[in-house]
């Protein structure tokens, strides 16, 4: 949607993956270069809520600048404070020939516990930096009164397994603990009598907030979980992090597969009349960190190491900017993803000669 002066107007999607987060950190600080994008809406789940929220704050209390300063202070902090996304300070990284072994028992091991005690043996007084953390960045009762982004966090309710998205009136350092609350390191946040786990079991993140609230049909999806790997899983940790990279991905695919069908019903004119006021023709783009991230092992998630965050944070930056150089001019106008093939494996528009079509 464009705005005043050629602005225009997007809502970005922000996924979870632990320290991978620092990833769309890298993503968001070059989009805020650019003054010809302005941020509406704000949907992010577990690392992706904390990005939304200190970015919300950082918007609200100094513009782009200030949401750029938010998000570099959070991260910094958090590095400076050990592991956010565990009780335990961060996994030894690979810093020299043979470490790799060290580092991959170490995984190991401290899986090993958490699949065999729950936190509420292991980790009885549910000792989590980053509520402190959280309560330092964010001021959250401002965030709730004058905030103009539009937050949607996601968190799994425990009890009946389905999304709970909070918005920007209701975000509190609790929910965005709950959406980042992963069940075998952390008990489970209590929020006006419900109980909540991290929130990409079952939206990661949620896109329909973003349908229903916000006038912008674009829509920037940052993806830190891989869709596709090449290679299959052979060790058990691997195996064990793809099923989690397919699982967290599930609920984004049904959204895709729901636009996809609502596109081909514009686009082929299937619609009555009276029903085409009701249906939007949302337009999606991704920056995907397949490719980026493809040499890390699953225990960086919890690397919180300053000198690791700032190389993801990079190579955000300099995947945003590839998609920028490519797609900036198709923001408003069209989706930059081929809907059907990249997200559903299904063959894509055909031309009447029945040749595919090509973006």
């Amino acid at each position: 949607m464009a705005g005043k002066d050629g602005v225009r107007m997007i809502n970005l999607a922000l996924q979870g993956g632990g320290s991978h987060g620092a990833f769309s950190w890298g993503v968001i600080d070059r989009l805020l270069d650019e003054p010809s994008i302005e941020l509406e809406g704000l949907s992010g789940t577990s690392a992706g809520a904390v990005n939304a929220a200190v970015l919300a704050h950082g918007l609200m209390e100094g513009g782009r600048i200030g949401g750029q300063a938010a998000l570099e202070d959070f991260w910094r902090r958090s590095s400076r404070g050990g592991s956010i996304w565990s009780p335990v300070r961060a996994l030894p990284q690979v810093a020299f020939p043979g470490m790799e072994m060290l580092t991959a028992a170490t995984y190991a091991a401290f899986d090993t516990m958490t699949r065999t005690f729950s936190p509420y043996e292991f980790n009885p007084y549910d000792i989590n930096p980053l509520h402190d953390l959280l309560s330092d960045s964010v001021d959250f009762e401002a965030l709730r009164e004058r905030c103009k982004t539009k937050l949607f966090l996601s968190a799994t309710n425990v009890r009946s397994g389905r999304v709970r998205v909070f918005e920007t009136r209701e975000v509190s350092a609790d929910v965005v603990m709950a959406s980042a609350c992963l069940p075998f390191l952390f008990k489970a946040v209590e929020i006006d009598g419900e109980h909540y786990w991290d929130g990409g079991y079952v939206g990661n993140p949620a896109l329909f907030p973003f349908f229903y609230n916000c006038e912008s049909r674009d829509v920037m999806i940052v993806h830190i979980n891989p869709m596709e790997r090449d290679d299959v899983p052979k060790t058990a940790p691997d195996i064990l992090n793809r099923i989690n990279e397919i699982s967290f991905n599930s609920s984004l695919l049904d959204e895709m597969r729901a636009i996809n069908f609502v596109t081909r019903l514009i686009e082929q004119n299937w619609l009555k009349d009276e029903y085409k006021d009701r249906l939007r023709d949302i337009l999606v783009h991704s920056v995907r960190a397949d490719d980026a991230l493809l040499d890390l092992p699953v225990s960086s998630k919890f690397d919180v190491s300053w000198s690791f965050l700032t190389d993801l944070r990079d190579r955000g930056r300099i995947e945003a900017d590839r998609w920028l150089e490519a797609n900036r001019d198709h923001i408003g106008k069209r989706s930059t993803v081929d809907l059907a093939g990249q997200y559903l494996g299904l063959p894509g528009p055909r031309q009447p000669d029945g040749s595919q079509v090509r973006d």
